[in-house]
């Protein structure tokens, strides 16, 4: 199973899906980075494949990050999920 993190702003939790596939996944990935490069504001609308009736829509001007993980088990392959936050010095 894949999940696909989406960041909104002003949100501190993630929206998530569930693809079965990598390719799926990265499908999904490829869309939402499409629609951002695009500039225009489109309502982005998601199914979840590991729960069926789970339905997300989001507006596209409102994203602020996208990723991918494999989720092996229940551990995503050693690494712990979420964002990397540096902070320069």
């Amino acid at each position: 199973m894949f999940t696909v993190d989406i960041i909104v702003k002003y949100t501190a939790i993630p929206l998530s899906i569930q693809k079965k596939s990598a390719e799926d996944a990265e499908a999904v990935y490829s869309h939402i980075l499409e629609v951002l490069r695009g500039g225009t504001p489109q309502i982005l609308e998601f199914t979840c494949d590991k729960m069926t009736e789970k339905k997300l829509a989001i507006l596209s001007s409102e994203i602020s990050a996208v990723q991918i993980s494999d989720k092996l088990g229940g551990n995503a392959a050693g690494r712990t999920p979420g964002f990397v936050g540096l902070t320069a010095e």
